[in-house]
C-alpha cells in the first residue's frame, strides 16, 4: 500500500495508471447494467412506478460509461420501459393511479 503518489511529471501518465483506472470504471458500469436488469425484472411485479425509472436511468448511465455488458443494459432499459407500460395499462383498466390484483 502506498500512502503518497509516485513522483511523476504532471503531464505524463504511465500505462499502469491508466490500467488501474479503467477496470474500476468498467466494473461500476457493468454493475449498473446488471442492477438495471434486475430492477427492471422485479419492477414488472412490484413497485413499477419506482423501479422502472430507476432501471432506465441505470441502463442509460451504464451505456454512457461504456459497459462491457451492453446486452444486459439494453435488457434493463427495455424492462424499465415495460414497467412503465404495464403501469399505464393497469391504470387504464382500473381507472386509478395504482393497480392491484
Amino acid at each position: 500500500m502506498q500512502l503518497t503518489a509516485p513522483a511523476t511529471s504532471s503531464n505524463s501518465t504511465t500505462a499502469t495508471d491508466n490500467a488501474a483506472v479503467k477496470p474500476t470504471g468498467r466494473r461500476d458500469a457493468d454493475g449498473m447494467a446488471v442492477a438495471s436488469f434486475i430492477l427492471g425484472l422485479v419492477g414488472l411485479l412490484v413497485l413499477n412506478v419506482f423501479l422502472g425509472p430507476i432501471a432506465i436511468a441505470l441502463a442509460g448511465a451504464a451505456l454512457w460509461r461504456g459497459t462491457g455488458r451492453r446486452g444486459r443494459a439494453f435488457l434493463g432499459l427495455g424492462l424499465g420501459i415495460a414497467d412503465l407500460l404495464v403501469l399505464v395499462a393497469f391504470m387504464q383498466l382500473d381507472s386509478t393511479v395504482s393497480w392491484s390484483f
